[in-house]
């Protein structure tokens, strides 16, 4: 297939907008969407993603969103977008999400998406509203104390005892990385027998606390126990090299995966979930360089485990502008993204000459377009164009590593709800260099 067959195979996206037809008869009856992102701060990948999902609710009976975030922010999330909780607006619901970077989560897209899906869920029955899940696992401390504020209200005593477990992780004042340094390399530092014991303590008085405080507030009590076995493990292991944290990280975003799962069918229902994640983690590892240096993600795992039920994602851009920082735990700045490199995916998308499309993968491999691995690039919360081959590109087989793509050509940055002072003079002029 050539470039200009392969233009005929793109369905063009009029005014930034589509009816997604061709995705979603490529969902079909699939139980998971994986919808990916070629950077953490582009509006087009934020606003699409919400447009897809809320069809997909609509339509095709999805019943829970899983996202890129930490677990006890984003069901805070969930309380409120099922009619629960305290928040009175969307804002107040995203008030968890302080940890950077705050504009992944506190935008004016998923705002926007949030009120929605409150809306949608309002005068259905509780087994038929859609939830909000997070599924990252960086909340270790955060975690902890979710899970002794639920049993200090239904069992004081198994409380204490949570609270002495978690104790182990006191000296370190709630700072993950100074605990995973020094649990790394004095073994006597670690908490991992401690967080075991409390999940396993958990799991067998389930019954007795599914009787007293309810499915939903042990089950999202059970995850925090989960999570921080999981992250206790993950902070130990990022001093062991990139890979294992890696690994470790995308695995327990399957596992929260597969627990959702569980948790939509004791409700009686048939699990079908959306998941907003970055590329690098819903693109099949396998297909990409990722792969090779022996690292897996999440779309590779959720392949593997459920085959034809799933329904892989990716969204590309060629140039724009981005909300992204410089430096790790720096405020937000709109940065200008550099046109694509030559003999990169997006570069030939871009020479479509489509302001957006969206490509299904599975029936245009053979386009010349496909017909080898190419650079493909990734901007995650930090965008360093003066390194842009080195910090951003790395090869992929998309046909493999993706059933489907959509490409914005120009896009623009995700807007947040609090502007760092630099956000708006971030932006560089229109002479920043475009080159490597």
């Amino acid at each position: 297939m050539t470039s200009s067959s392969l233009h005929k195979s793109a369905h063009a996206l009029v005014d930034g907008d589509a009816d997604f037809t061709p995705l979603l008869d490529m969902v079909g009856d699939a139980s998971f969407v994986l919808l990916g992102e070629g950077s953490h701060g582009t509006h087009e990948f934020y606003r699409q993603r919400a447009e897809i999902t809320k069809r997909l609710i609509v339509e095709k009976g999805f019943s829970a969103v899983a996202v890129e975030a930490d677990w006890p922010d984003a069901y805070r999330v969930n309380r409120y977008v099922r009619g629960e909780g305290e928040d009175t607006d969307a804002n107040a619901a995203l008030g968890g999400f302080k940890r950077f970077p705050t504009w992944m989560w506190r935008n004016t897209d998923v705002l926007e998406f949030v009120e929605w899906l409150r809306s949608n869920n309002s005068g259905r029955p509780e087994a038929a509203k859609a939830g909000f899940f997070g599924l990252d696992l960086y909340s270790l401390f955060n975690s902890m104390e979710a899970v002794v504020d639920y049993l200090e209200a239904i069992d004081p005593e198994a409380a204490r005892r949570a609270r002495d477990r978690y104790g182990c992780f006191g000296h370190f004042s709630g700072d993950n990385q100074a605990y995973g340094y020094v649990a790394s390399f004095d073994l006597a530092h670690s908490c991992e027998d401690e967080a075991a014991n409390q999940l396993v303590e958990m799991q067998r008085r389930g019954l007795e606390y599914l009787n007293k405080g309810g499915a939903d507030d042990y089950f999202a009590a059970e995850q925090n126990a989960r999570l921080v076995i999981n992250a206790e493990e993950y902070y130990r292991s990022m001093f062991r090299g990139a890979r294992s944290s890696w690994n470790l990280r995308d695995t327990h975003m399957a596992e929260t995966v597969d627990e959702l799962v569980g948790y939509l069918k004791r409700q009686g229902r048939k699990p079908k979930i959306v998941i907003w994640a970055h590329n690098s983690h819903l693109g099949d590892a396998r297909a990409t360089e990722m792969g090779k240096r022996g690292e897996l993600n999440l779309g590779q795992l959720l392949r593997e485990k459920y085959g034809p039920e799933t329904v892989l994602v990716g969204f590309t851009t060629y140039a724009g502008t981005v909300t992204a920082a410089s430096e790790w735990d720096d405020p937000g700045e709109q940065k200008r993204v550099r046109p694509a490199l030559i003999e990169s995916y997006e570069s030939e998308f871009h020479d479509l000459e489509l302001p957006g499309f969206f490509l299904n993968l599975r029936s245009c491999a053979d386009s010349e377009i496909f017909s080898r691995p190419r650079l493909e690039r990734a901007i995650g919360v930090i965008y360093r164009p003066e390194t842009e081959r080195l910090s951003h590109y790395f090869q992929a087989d998309m046909p493999a590593q993706f059933d489907g793509v959509f490409h914005f050509d120009v896009t623009r940055a995700v807007h947040p709800l609090e502007k760092p002072l630099r956000w708006e003079s971030g932006e560089p002029p229109e002479t920043y260099p475009s080159g490597m």
